[in-house]
Order: C-alpha cells, then structure tokens, then sequence
C-alpha cells in the first residue's frame, strides 16, 4: 500500500469499514511507515478535539469553501 493509497483510506479505517484484507494491508503500511503513522495520529487528534461541534458553529459560506477545496483536492 502506497501513503497516498493509506490517506485515501483512513476514514473507512477509522469507522471500521475495511475489510480484512485492505485493513490488514493498511496496519502493515503503518507498521513500516512513521510519516502515515503520524498522519493517523494527527486524523485521530482532530476528531478528539472537534468532532464534537455543533453544525450550527459553521456558516454556510464556510461549510461550501471547505466543501469546494476537498472537492479539489480529491480531484488532483
């Protein structure tokens, strides 16, 4: 599994979507790799400290340009 393959899968992996093979296949990626490893903690440490806000607490303007720029970014 390539970094950008690991990033691309780091939701699912999160929410325990993977299956056996493809989890198995990102845990080894991990095991060899720091900078992904560091990557999950930092994913991780986000939703810790604002997985719990209010959807109210983002307007409308900012919730479109975050929803614009990850459009973006997926399509690169």
């Amino acid at each position: 599994m390539t970094c950008e393959e690991l990033v691309e899968l780091v939701t699912a992996y999160l929410d325990g979507a993977l299956d056996d093979a493809t989890r198995h296949r990102f845990l080894e990626h991990l095991a060899t790799c720091d900078g992904c490893d560091e990557y999950l903690d930092q994913i991780r440490r986000t939703i810790t400290l604002l997985g719990h806000l209010p959807p109210e607490s983002l307007s409308g303007d900012a919730r479109d340009r975050l929803l614009a720029a990850f459009r973006d970014w997926q399509s690169q």
